[in-house]
């Protein structure tokens, strides 16, 4: 085990749990806008995720350990949002909106073209890693459906004839 020592507290954590020197960094800069750890777990989770691309239950514990919060507690936020992924995804996430208003628009013809040109189901990776397709419940521009949102992009009125020309920005 590795003692580790940050600002007032000691942690301790082995090769396999510590977090990187960036991602504490980051961490500690937006530290000072929250309350208490437990506020801060969700920006800790998306601050680990950027770099790791997804959350490991490694990296769950070494952020219960560096934040000194229960693991369950971080357990339970990062299965609740949809934006938090608890499994290896591709390079670039895709999440494709299916709440009413797009059923309404059409999502699914947008759905069906994407898992057709990937050659995937919602849910899967892509065999070269670089695409995950992604079902949400609202992305949030319900007036603009269908939505498409790659990693932090988001595509709005959003028509089968374009999804080629979306996904070659990300090729």
């Amino acid at each position: 085990m590795k003692k580790k020592k940050n600002m007032n507290q000691i942690i301790f954590l082995n090769k396999k749990n510590l977090l990187s020197k960036l991602e504490i960094k980051k961490i500690e800069k937006i530290k000072f806008k929250y309350k208490d750890n437990h506020a801060i777990s969700i920006e800790s989770l998306k601050v680990v995720q950027r770099y790791r691309h997804w959350i490991s239950d490694i990296s769950l514990k070494a952020i219960s350990k560096y934040l000194n919060i229960e693991l369950n507690y971080l357990e339970e936020i990062s299965t609740f949002y949809s934006q938090i992924f608890r499994k290896p995804v591709g390079r670039h996430v895709i999440s494709y909106c299916d709440s009413f208003v797009c059923y309404v628009k059409n999502y699914k013809r947008i759905k069906n073209v994407l898992e057709k040109t990937l050659k995937i189901k919602t849910g899967q990776t892509t065999k070269n890693k670089r695409f995950t397709l992604l079902q949400t419940c609202c992305l949030g521009n319900c007036d603009k459906g269908p939505i498409l949102m790659i990693n932090r992009d988001t595509y709005t009125n959003v028509i089968p004839k374009y999804v080629n020309n979306i996904l070659n920005r990300y090729r």
